[in-house]
């Protein structure tokens, strides 16, 4: 794409999400002949154009119908320091801010990946917003040879190698912020150790046979195109990030289609969602890496036709601290999601056969330790209804530390609850 095409995609989704406001952020690309083009000064976020993005050409020339954004000094100066660097996000989401105005750094050690993808984050010393002094202390973190920089009292700037690097670091941080600040409304959260990162090391590589792919049949079509609506949902309601959150589908005995390891959720399309088939994997194609575990459901439990693994951040304040997820709480969320057990840190890589054992029909979701919340069901709507319940049943516990003590169901209208529905268990 166009670099003028990349700023306008990503400023948008930056906007929709609420991760910027109206006059806030900004984002940068430098290209291969050493141009800069950048979002510009004093337009409305929510109507952008590519015509309004700017290039501030090698020789400082300007070019473009508005005025660069008012930060253009510290992105220049955050170039010439760190000249393997092609993209800059910077932007003010609220829980980045809250960490920045305590001037603390979010905690990336709650859940496995999110170290490795965030890596070293340093914090620039406050400064005049547009000011040399501001690109100064910046650009001397950068120096540093850290890519994610948190500004005091202000926000945070994102170097990458490109504008999707550099957003997938952004966003992952801005979720490692929001789900520290609502785990510490229930609790202490508990971080990973020196062992745990070494059991996902050990576990995370993943070799399957391959088989070559043939045409897929209507139904599969039909299948893969479902799949990514509903992939694309999960991203769009931030149950998924950019890069992490897994969903499979059952289409056949020891077969089944699951998301890729590394795309872009938001844009996932049907042709790039693997299929497994009898352990092995479509040729050229990279599973998820808890493959073997989805397979494992599959084997162990006939009545499962959809799995979901994700982590949004409601429901992973439960996994990263000790609070109890109790789903007695209205009755949907019951009939839905039944006892959720808490399951060890480990149990997605050293157990997987018995992790797969406790998806029973009475026990469809499980939440794991500083990890995960894996949801399974009879199908994609019902598998990603529970997971949707699940989060939006953890976001009202989490609100009800503002108004009181929960009150649960009690044990004679669950019962009420079990007939009406035929539930078992």
């Amino acid at each position: 794409m166009h670099p003028a095409e990349q700023l306008l995609l990503f400023i948008q989704r930056i906007y929709r999400y609420g991760m910027t406001t109206t006059s806030g952020g900004n984002l940068s690309i430098r290209d291969e002949r050493g141009n800069i083009w950048i979002t510009p000064s004093g337009v409305d976020k929510g109507a952008l154009t590519v015509n309004d993005m700017v290039c501030v050409k090698a020789d400082g020339i300007k070019q473009g119908r508005h005025e660069p954004s008012s930060e253009f000094p510290f992105h220049r100066l955050i170039y010439r320091t760190r000249p393997d660097l092609r993209a800059i996000v910077h932007a003010h989401p609220p829980a980045l801010v809250s960490f920045s105005i305590v001037r603390r750094i979010p905690d990336t050690r709650l859940l496995p990946n999110e170290r490795r993808i965030c890596g070293k984050i340093g914090m620039a010393p406050y400064a005049l917003p547009g000011s040399e002094q501001l690109g100064e202390n910046i650009a001397a973190v950068f120096a540093k040879g850290v890519n994610t920089v948190m500004l005091e009292n202000h926000g945070v700037v994102i170097g990458g190698h490109d504008l999707f690097e550099a957003f997938c670091v952004f966003e992952t941080l801005d979720f490692c912020a929001r789900l520290e600040i609502e785990a510490n409304r229930i609790g202490t959260p508990t971080l990973l150790t020196d062992d745990d990162y070494e059991t996902v090391r050990n576990k995370s590589e993943v070799r399957l046979d391959e088989f070559e792919p043939e045409v897929p049949s209507p139904k599969e079509l039909e299948i893969r195109q479902e799949m990514c609506k509903f992939i694309r949902r999960a991203y769009d309601q931030r149950l998924f990030n950019s890069t992490q959150g897994t969903f499979s589908q059952r289409i056949g005995e020891d077969e089944f289609i699951i998301t890729p390891y590394g795309i872009d959720r938001k844009f996932v399309q049907p042709h790039e969602l693997v299929k497994i088939r009898q352990g092995r994997k479509e040729a050229g194609s990279t599973p998820s890496k808890s493959v073997l575990l989805h397979r494992e459901i599959y084997k162990r439990q006939r009545h499962v036709e959809s799995v979901i693994i994700a982590h949004p951040p409601y429901i992973m304040a439960f996994a990263v601290t000790d609070a109890v997820f109790d789903s007695r709480t209205i009755p949907e969320s019951y009939i839905l999601l039944r006892g959720t057990p808490k399951l060890p840190f480990d149990a997605i890589y050293n157990s997987p056969e018995q992790t797969a054992a406790v998806f029973t029909p009475d026990t469809p979701i499980a939440i794991v330790r500083n990890n995960c919340v894996i949801v399974t069901g009879q199908g994609m709507l019902n598998t990603f209804d529970r997971l949707e319940v699940a989060e939006y049943s953890a976001k009202s516990m989490l609100a009800t530390r503002a108004l009181g003590d929960i009150v649960h169901i009690d044990d004679a209208r669950i019962e009420e609850l079990k007939r009406a529905f035929h539930l078992q268990g």
